[in-house]
């Protein structure tokens, strides 16, 4: 715990001026990003007695083993500023909205030639208008499935409309109306692209006139005593008036606004925003966060608008904003806004009305928030806590390990040995911070010789850095302010096995003079934890968190160990002959196998065949038919018994010989090393 006055800066050396300041660790890590009218009237607040701070400020303080700040020319500049470091860095003591899932939003690609119109999650794109967000993505697909009627815009994928284009049959929605069919020609690009239009133009709220023209035609054709066509524009205006229902008009006039509201306690609060567009609530969406410090309901707000419009431009920003408190001064806020819209942006309170009345629905949906998330996350903080409080009793640690470091072997019956590294902080997964190795010190299966690679290895770096830079200089970040791969130490090594893994693993770390880091094992036969120079394990009960965390720390580094040891072996699988001739890249690769259509046809071609495919010279030719003849491929493999051809791939297996199961998107997220 550092003292805040060993790093206080001197008397005078703070500017009076606005800028953004950054804490950091002893570490060099950004832990937090604050801005300031004046920062010498703001940082003094954090170096006064510990005992008038904040509990959560304290903490930070004390964390905390350097201060910095930046000067800037206006406050909008200083939010600008605070909202990229905050995005770069995510200190871990600033407020952070987080949610459990991502909301679905109702988007039409109007950056291609046949737009389509489709439920869209995640990152938003450009050259697509969105809608939304909404609470549930069935909600979008029961008025998406209206409207279609009325706007038969395309809804299918690249590939369904591609196989309909070559078959020259649209899909089942072409055939029931519900699709305008431009795959098979029955509308111009054009006429689709109105379509299109049409269709945003009557979710932004513009619902009157296409209503009135319909009922204009529906009359029309019922004058010419054209009944069937009459009856569908019924059905049509029903459609569309069904649509509206399902979000009711809440504000006069074709109102654009966001309201947002706040519910909070002393250390949490939520914040519910519901999206009005056109008079109509369009989408809703709701973050929780921890309170760092005693920080205020009005920056509570400036922080949920950083995030809520950080990322976003034009239309997306509304023309009004109400808030339930306004951050003081309010200029920079509503500027920083106004840069972001194109256009002044009102930001306010609503003190009557429809307005007033729309926001106290909205902070009633933020105080359930509030408690729902309450009763899901209290048993959540106290498991980790004292998960992390007990493995700290068991293993004898001076204090809870914060980071923990967990280390696996994988290997295909001793092929492709591989290992990995997963970390866990404040008992959660930092997977940024995954990484993993390719044993190269030997060939062979050897898990207790790998583990002990695999630590030196690591540790070697980070000591490497450490003596180059000095004792955690600004070096030890990369020239964009990230921290170097291994720039910080765990407080515990786990390794996935027994007395010998930890054993090898403890080795290595006194090999390089490193005393301070525990270390423990655990088994998986009987999940016992094993530690450094004892013949007996520690048997923890099976019903401790602090086993459960364990559990999962292993489980985890098993899971991406092993899923990039079928990486690796899937690419060795998946190489060719070509690849050992010299000189040949991949463009005259795939030239050679579309001209042939399979390497099987280009093994059996000869010299003069291969010279045919533009680019390959006649020696190029020869040194391609040699060494596809010293290639040839082997017999497959027999069962005796049987007569049966053995096709299937043997298991991998990981350090402890158990069969494994399939990996996810997030392996990619390691780095190899």
């Amino acid at each position: 715990m550092a003292d805040p006055s060993s790093y206080r800066p001197r008397p005078g050396q703070i500017p009076d001026s606005p800028g953004v300041y950054r804490f950091r660790d002893e570490h060099r890590r950004v832990i937090y990003v604050g801005k300031a009218k004046s920062l010498r009237q703001r940082l003094a607040n954090y170096f006064q007695d510990l005992a008038n701070l904040h509990p959560r400020t304290r903490t930070m303080v004390t964390t905390a083993a350097s201060v910095e700040w930046t000067v800037v020319s206006t406050e909008v500049e200083a939010l600008q500023l605070e909202y990229s470091w905050i995005k770069e860095y995510d200190p871990r003591f600033n407020v952070k909205y987080r949610d459990d899932k991502s909301y679905p939003y109702l988007a039409v690609t109007l950056n291609e030639e046949y737009p389509r119109v489709q439920v869209m999650r995640g990152q938003k794109r450009k050259g697509v208008r969105y809608f939304g967000p909404y609470g549930h993505a069935w909600a979008i697909r029961d008025t998406v499935d209206l409207l279609l009627r009325v706007f038969p815009v395309r809804t299918c994928s690249a590939g369904v409309f591609k196989n309909a284009a070559r078959t020259g049959r649209p899909c089942l929605l072409g055939y029931i109306g519900k699709c305008s069919a431009p795959c098979v020609g029955r509308v111009t690009p054009e006429e689709h692209r109105e379509l299109a239009d049409e269709f945003c133009d009557f979710m932004t709220g513009r619902t009157g006139t296409y209503l009135r023209r319909l009922e204009k035609q529906m009359a029309e054709a019922a004058e010419e005593m054209e009944y069937e066509r009459a009856a569908r524009l019924r059905d049509d205006i029903e459609a569309l008036r069904k649509a509206m229902e399902k979000s009711a008009v809440v504000l006069a006039d074709a109102t654009d606004a966001d309201l947002v509201a706040v519910a909070e306690d002393e250390l949490e609060a939520a914040v519910q925003i519901f999206h009005v567009r056109g008079g109509r609530v369009r989408g809703q969406r709701g973050w929780v966060t921890d309170k760092v410090e005693d920080v205020t309901t009005a920056a509570l707000v400036e922080h949920a608008l950083q995030q809520l419009y950080g990322e976003e431009r034009g239309d997306a920003v509304p023309k009004e904003v109400l808030v339930p408190a306004l951050p003081d001064p309010v200029e920079p806020l509503q500027e920083w806004l106004a840069g972001h819209r194109g256009s002044n942006v009102s930001l306010r309170v609503p003190q009557r009305g429809d307005k007033k009345a729309l926001m106290e629905t909205v902070e009633r949906n933020a105080q359930h928030a509030l408690a729902l998330h309450k009763t899901k996350r209290a048993s959540d903080l106290t498991t980790r806590s004292r998960a992390l409080e007990e493995i700290a009793e068991a293993l004898d640690l001076g204090s809870a390990p914060l980071r923990i470091e967990c280390y696996d072997i994988s290997h295909l019956q001793g092929d492709d040995v591989v290992a990995s590294m997963v970390v866990f902080e404040d008992g959660l997964q930092r997977k940024s911070e995954y990484r993993r190795f390719q044993i190269k010190g030997f060939e062979g299966q050897d898990d207790v010789r790998s583990m002990h690679e695999v630590i030196t290895r690591r540790f070697r770096r980070y000591l490497a850095d450490k003596e180059r830079t000095g004792e955690w200089a600004d070096e030890l970040q990369d020239e964009d302010g990230r921290p170097r791969k291994f720039a910080y130490p765990p407080q515990l090594v786990v390794v996935d096995g027994g007395q010998p893994q930890v054993a090898a693993a403890r080795k290595a770390l006194d090999e390089l003079g490193i005393d301070d880091i525990a270390v423990c094992g655990l088994a998986k036969r009987l999940e016992e934890v094993w530690v450094p120079d004892d013949d007996d394990p520690i048997v923890l009960p099976r019903t401790s968190e602090g086993l459960y965390l364990l559990q999962r720390v292993r489980d985890e580094a098993h899971r991406f160990a092993i899923t990039y040891q079928r990486a690796k072996r899937g690419k060795r699988f998946r190489s060719s002959p070509l690849d050992d001739v010299p000189g040949l890249g991949d463009t005259r690769k795939q030239a050679l196998l579309k001209h042939f259509g399979s390497l099987k046809k280009l093994r059996s071609a000869t010299i003069d065949q291969i010279c045919e495919v533009p680019g390959i010279g006649r020696k190029t030719a020869e040194t391609i038919a040699v060494a596809l003849a010293q290639a040839a491929p082997a017999a497959p493999a027999v069962n005796t018994a049987t007569g049966e051809i053995m096709e299937e791939e043997p298991d991998v297996t990981g350090s402890g010989g158990q069969p494994v199961t399939a990996g996810t998107a997030d392996d990619r997220r390691g780095q190899e090393t």
